[in-house]
């Protein structure tokens, strides 16, 4: 079943300098906002956690790019003006699909997504910005957002509190501003969105914690933990400390995971040993892992293939095409008419353009027939009636399809 979908939106902050704030401590209380998570700062954790899950951040990376396709298409003759405002959107020379890029990434994250918007009060001239979601805040009243640089000592002198769109208001430039809230839907959360990974949030944990285990078992150089028992008299603790200096050296490795007990000898006989702690789960870790790794992907709703998986058999690209006609169809789709909605209205409403036209170019990671093949030639390889002397079945894929469109980000 799809999820149901809606948008806030809310105005944005024009300073965007500065940087991403990490997982901090603390609890930020405030009247002002709702908080995000119980201590406001769940967009920090799951900024944190996507950083550490590589197939995790794999699976994000790739419905934001799938999500933002290979560029926009729309009726140029009819609207000139429309291609050059998608070429450049705003002021840092930035084309509407590295804004989408950016917002498709959010939503993957976060399942919350942030698109400024600039124009005056002649409607002369409208500019589209992606804020950084883990800065916004709902504010109390629910019709304003708050902008704060850093929420883990959050300063109300140094927040920015503006209203929702469609409402603009006026800044300090003289420009006037507003931001669409994109969020997904979840019962029990009427604030912010809740990612549609959440219930892999902990195998996402899981798959992280097991690389980790593999890299410290790597920096052990592979030998095995136990203890070792040395006899020895000694007269001081720094006597102690020695000895276990120098044991270390000679067979702990570096760094080792070796306990050393020093214990009074008789003075007779050496009873130093070392006792192997020998561990026979390794291949319960690995399954753990590859487990941690499939819920993953099905938290996601997305696909083996497509997230780089299951190369190991061999390179199929019709599994592949077939997988993205169904990501297609159930995910990307759906996600970019959310994303484009809100925009196709601000563009009719401020510019006075119709953008009906506005389309996303999607295209298949891979192909089964080359473009230069000629119609005709794919009808005959797919066992489909074929005519050679039909001159629509003259041309070649390439010019029934939008590989070539003129611009392309």
């Amino acid at each position: 079943m799809n999820k149901k979908k809606r948008y806030r939106t809310a105005v944005g902050i024009t300073n965007r300098t500065q940087p991403f704030v990490a997982l901090g401590r603390g609890r930020v209380e405030s009247d002002k906002f709702w908080r995000w998570g119980d201590d406001n700062l769940f967009p920090c954790a799951l900024a944190l956690m996507a950083r550490r899950s590589t197939t995790h951040r794999r699976i994000i990376n790739d419905k934001a790019d799938y999500i933002s396709g290979k560029g926009f298409v729309c009726d140029e003759e009819r609207t000139p003006r429309l291609r050059s405002f998608i070429d450049r959107v705003n002021g840092q020379g930035e084309s509407l699909r590295q804004v989408v890029n950016k917002l498709a990434f959010d939503k993957a994250l976060f399942g919350n997504a942030f698109l400024e918007i600039a124009t005056d009060e002649k409607h002369t001239f409208l500019a589209f910005w992606h804020q950084d979601a883990s800065r916004c805040r709902i504010a109390r009243d629910e019709k304003h957002i708050l902008l704060h640089h850093d929420w883990t000592t959050f300063n109300p002198s140094e927040a920015r509190t503006l209203p929702l769109y469609p409402a603009f208001e006026k800044q300090d430039d003289g420009t006037l501003r507003a931001i669409v809230h994109y969020k997904d839907y979840e019962p029990m959360f009427s604030h912010y969105g809740v990612p549609p990974y959440i219930a892999g949030f902990n195998v996402s944990a899981i798959a992280y914690k097991t690389d980790r285990w593999n890299i410290s078992r790597l920096d052990n150089s592979f030998q095995l933990s136990g203890v070792l028992m040395l006899d020895s008299a000694v007269d001081s603790e720094a006597e102690a400390d020695r000895i276990v200096r120098l044991a270390e050296q000679k067979f702990a490795g570096n760094p080792g995971q070796v306990m050393f007990v020093i214990r009074d000898g008789d003075g007779k006989t050496d009873n130093s040993r070392f006792i192997p702690i020998s561990s026979q789960n390794e291949g319960d870790w690995q399954a753990l892992h590859e487990q941690a790794v499939g819920d993953i992907v099905v938290a996601h709703s997305w696909f083996r293939t497509l997230s780089g998986l299951d190369y190991s058999g061999g390179f199929s690209a019709e599994r592949i095409l077939h997988e993205y006609e169904v990501a297609l169809n159930t995910v990307i789709l759906g996600e970019q008419a959310e994303l484009l909605e809100p925009m196709r209205e601000v563009i009719a409403s401020v510019l006075n353009l119709d953008a009906s036209s506005l389309e996303i170019v999607n295209r298949p990671p891979t192909r089964s027939k080359p473009i230069y093949m000629k119609v005709w030639e794919a009808r005959k390889a797919d066992g489909l009636d074929y005519d050679p002397e039909d001159p629509k079945q003259q041309a070649f894929l390439s010019e029934i399809t939008k590989y070539n469109i003129r611009s392309i980000d």
